[in-house]
């Protein structure tokens, strides 16, 4: 059930959603939306997060790192609002928000437009019957590689176990992505290309839950 919004967040979502929203007759599914073209100045790279929920880690990366373009993807309006509410007095050149499924936008991004994917606590699906509608799945690997550029960055992170171990699984079977764990310690500890935490994370540690970081590069293909 969908809470209603509270005042502040629905004055920030009326201000600037219009302002930051990606038109959905952009995302037809023809593969050739240039994500340099939703920015008014040019960025010195393009990433994208899939389920940024309240936003918090979308805005700590764009403060971060100002001189990268930002594509957010969450399908709520609790959480698509809240992050208009984290924005309205921040810098925002340099975002743009889409409301709905990721794969709609995905699928209309050009091949090789985008630099790094972030995919942050998924839904985990627990029941086995459900495990088909988890995010990381083979053909949606195959059009998040088609997108990436060569050398970019799929990086995702769960705390629950079952789902971190699907999406190694998942990705590890992909012939396109390389993961880059030398030891324990690099999916135990928050790596670098994180930003601040959130309240879920937190809400998440106080349970007792610990998080999984995985980390994979697209591999570059050596020309036949």
């Amino acid at each position: 059930m969908t809470r209603p919004l509270g005042k502040e967040r629905a004055h920030a979502h009326g201000k600037l959603w219009p302002v930051l929203s990606i038109p959905e007759n952009l995302t037809s599914g023809s593969r050739n939306l240039k994500p340099s073209s939703l920015f008014k100045k040019q960025y010195k790279e393009h990433w994208l997060e899939v389920g940024y929920g309240n936003g918090e880690h979308l805005v700590a990366l764009m403060e971060k790192y100002p001189d990268v373009a930002f594509i957010g993807i969450e399908p709520f309006i609790n959480g698509t609002a809240a992050l208009m509410q984290h924005l309205e007095h921040k810098p925002t050149d340099n975002v743009r928000a889409f409301m709905d499924d990721a794969v709609l936008l995905i699928d209309s991004l050009e091949d090789q437009s985008v630099d790094r994917v972030y995919l942050l606590n998924p839904d985990p699906w627990p029941k086995k019957r459900h495990a088909k509608r988890r995010f990381l799945q083979q053909s949606t690997l195959s059009e998040i590689s088609r997108v990436l550029k060569p050398g970019g960055q799929l990086l995702a992170c769960t705390d629950v176990d079952a789902l971190a171990e699907w999406m190694l699984t998942q990705v590890s079977n992909h012939p396109d992505f390389v993961w880059t764990a030398n030891s324990c310690k690099d999916w135990k500890n928050q790596p670098e290309g994180w930003a601040s935490t959130t309240r879920y994370r937190e809400k998440g540690a106080k349970a007792g839950r610990k998080m999984t970081y995985l980390l994979f590069n697209k591999a570059c293909k050596q020309a036949v």
